[in-house]
């Protein structure tokens, strides 16, 4: 299925992804990882008493399989390579969440969406469809992504906020299960947007509705989505809340 024609589906909670999905790829991937490269070796050395910065550090030096003394500069040349491959890492993002929050709280970094999705997350807030957001970015990162919006503050239309710690990883079912159990909402009521094709089979896999955004000059532009429904932009679907 295309967006030829519109979609109309029912769902008491939309839980949206972000890179490719609500927001350009290449935004994220390029402006906001040009704005943490080069902060992220002053940034673990300002903060080493942190124990969030701590544990991303220490976690970093496990996955990496580096020596259990490594100093900040081996530290920081893995995150660099974690960054150049996009490697989904969970201390590389929590460092980088980190490091976008203080940006955007100084003004010096601003979110980025697609034209067509705030209008569309406005419009079905305000009909009674909850909005949660679901990213492999940290809820750190998020929260301040819909604050600082060229639109203005965003998070009053927001009612969780998961990420690959309070939920798990985006590709395995059982994340689904858990943010299911936490929104408190059976899965059937569930519709997840996304444009990567193995979160859509997971979010199937865990009974969820599922919307496959192929949005042109995206990574997954043209992927095969298997059974789930493609749309390119969020003006192509209803959801009506129950």
């Amino acid at each position: 299925m295309t967006d030829t024609a519109p979609l109309s589906l029912t769902a008491r909670t939309l839980v949206v992804d972000l890179e490719g999905t609500t927001s350009a790829a290449g935004f994220i991937l390029g402006d906001l990882y040009d704005y943490a490269r080069p902060r992220l070796q002053s940034w673990l050395d300002a903060h080493a008493n942190d124990a969030a910065v701590a544990e991303a550090r220490a976690q970093a030096i496990v996955d990496a399989g580096l020596p259990s003394g490594a100093d900040t500069e081996q530290v920081v040349g893995v995150l660099h390579d974690w960054m150049a491959q996009d490697v989904k890492a969970t201390p590389l993002k929590t460092l980088q969440g980190q490091i976008w929050a203080e940006g955007f709280r100084r003004g010096e970094i601003n979110s980025h969406f697609f034209d067509d999705v705030i209008p569309r997350l406005r419009a079905w807030h305000l009909n009674g469809v909850e909005i949660a957001v679901f990213s492999s970015g940290s809820v750190t990162s998020q929260v301040p992504w819909f604050r600082h919006s060229p639109d203005g503050d965003l998070t009053p239309l927001i009612t969780d906020y998961f990420d690959t710690v309070n939920a798990g990883p985006k590709k395995v079912a059982s994340s689904y299960d858990a943010i299911a159990a936490r929104l408190g909402v059976d899965p059937g009521e569930l519709v997840f947007f996304t444009d990567n094709p193995d979160e859509v089979r997971a979010a199937q896999n865990a009974g969820w509705q599922v919307v496959a955004f192929s949005r042109e000059g995206e990574p997954f532009f043209g992927a095969d989505f298997g059974t789930a429904p493609v749309v390119s932009s969020f003006e192509h679907v209803e959801v009506t809340a129950p």
